[in-house]
């Protein structure tokens, strides 16, 4: 491989820094620093060449992935070198020296003749049925190794899902797909983003993200098979959310619990502990969905439970007329005066290609309205209150981090914002609502981890 245009060196100070013992868990992780050598190395790459400027500023995802000797058998060796990707296609091409290519390139093959023909014919069925044959013939031609060495279609991994369009063709399984076949060994991968963000989005210039779930989750599944990977860290820890997790109050009727930050609110696809598991775990007498409200997953503080199903009525009537009051608590990322406030008013909806992201989205989106008022800084972090008057997923996240916002992302946001190691820094730590039973006011409140 020591002629290989794509497999290139790393600079003379990778030498002095060890690669990890576990490929990336991609879809949550710290960026190794052989990752951020590496990016620094694509970025100089980038800047020789005039005629990729322009859609590079424009926006555009590359990643990254180091390879070496494996570290079970050589523990003491120094990864060797690394790959570079990007996403789809660059100055019209899927194919380009420094990069690696697509596991399947479009160009020149039956595929745009094809297109071509069905392009010209009239709308009807044989168009449609002509259409539907030649993606079926695309989806055949994408197959994927993995590290044991198999191989499987886009069809087989996906089975009888229709994988969404532009699916093989982000930075990962390029990436992976060319390791294997050139026998390289993956140590970690990382992606990121340069250029202009994308209109709605919230994506910055040399920042690292996870891979996409919506199209590369089913394929890195595959693909990652045989390499010794990360744990997914919300799964490592189970014990630590079980042990943080604590009952505030509770009667007849109600529960107020306090949610650790990495605890989702109800179950989710990954088998993951939740709220509701452990409510049910702790009033297996209780009646009905238990779960009135949600925090989402990276957010810690104070939840309502129902144990009644008339109270878990009575609560929804008091979220559906505004009745219950919320208060947020967040470290953002930069310095603000105290005594700002204001509100923000932007309307959010799902990213259809990289879920559970929320984009702002005004003619598909619904509104989002947030209150803040700084109330004080720790260090060069912000320190924010916030009152939501909508309960949009990910309202907060993206109202902070969005340049329409405050454009200053709460400190630790992994999707919005930048990993630090730590948590995400914010806390649902007030929480006021009528008694379902009793009508009395009832006032919670809880200082932050």
């Amino acid at each position: 491989m020591e002629n290989d245009e794509r497999l290139h060196r790393l600079p003379p100070e990778a030498v002095h820094i060890a690669p990890p013992r576990q490929f990336t868990f991609p879809f949550c992780y710290e960026p190794h620093p052989l990752c951020g050598l590496a990016a620094e190395e694509v970025k100089k790459e980038v800047a020789l060449h005039a005629d990729w400027q322009e859609e590079i500023k424009s926006g555009k995802m590359l990643g990254v992935l180091i390879v070496g000797p494996s570290c079970d058998q050589l523990p003491e060796d120094k990864a060797i070198g690394f790959l570079a990707a990007f996403s789809g296609t660059l100055c019209r091409k899927g194919t380009l020296p420094y990069f690696v290519p697509p596991v399947f390139d479009l160009h020149g093959t039956y595929f745009e003749t094809e297109e071509a023909r069905i392009s010209s014919l009239p709308l009807g069925e044989e168009r449609k049925q002509s259409s539907q044959a030649l993606q079926q013939w695309l989806f055949d031609q994408f197959r994927f190794l993995n590290a044991e060495g198999n191989v499987a279609s886009m069809c087989d991994i996906f089975g009888d899902k229709y994988p969404p369009s532009g699916t093989g063709e982000c930075c990962a399984p390029k990436l992976l797909q060319y390791a294997y076949l050139h026998g390289l060994h993956p140590l970690c991968m990382g992606e990121f983003w340069m250029g202009k963000t994308p209109k709605g989005e919230i994506r910055e210039e040399g920042h690292f993200y996870p891979s996409c779930q919506h199209k590369c989750k089913p394929l890195l599944g595959w693909m990652l098979r045989g390499l010794n990977v990360e744990e997914n860290p919300m799964q490592r820890d189970y014990a630590r959310l079980v042990a943080q997790f604590h009952v505030v109050y509770e009667d007849s009727n109600i529960a107020v619990v306090f949610k650790p930050s990495g605890l989702l609110s109800v179950p989710g696809k990954d088998f993951l502990p939740s709220v509701q598991d452990l409510a049910q775990q702790y009033w297996p007498q209780a009646e009905g969905p238990l779960i009135v409200h949600r925090l989402d997953m990276d957010t810690s503080g104070l939840m309502v439970v129902a144990l009644t199903n008339r109270a878990y009525h009575h609560l929804q009537d008091q979220f559906v007329r505004h009745f219950i009051k919320k208060r947020y608590t967040a470290y953002l990322e930069k310095f603000m005066r105290i005594g700002e406030r204001g509100k923000i008013d932007l309307p959010l909806c799902p990213n259809p290609n990289d879920r559970p992201r929320q984009i702002v989205n005004s003619e598909y989106g619904r509104r989002a309205i947030t209150r803040y008022e700084v109330v004080g800084n720790k260090g060069t972090h912000a320190i924010v209150h916030l009152w939501p008057e909508t309960g949009r997923t990910h309202q907060l996240r993206v109202h902070m981090a969005h340049s329409q916002g405050l454009a200053n992302p709460i400190l630790g946001d992994r999707l919005y914002g930048h990993p630090n190691g730590g948590r995400l820094m914010l806390f649902a730590d007030r929480l006021e609502f009528e008694h379902p039973t009793t009508g009395a006011p009832m006032t919670f409140s809880t200082e932050e981890e």
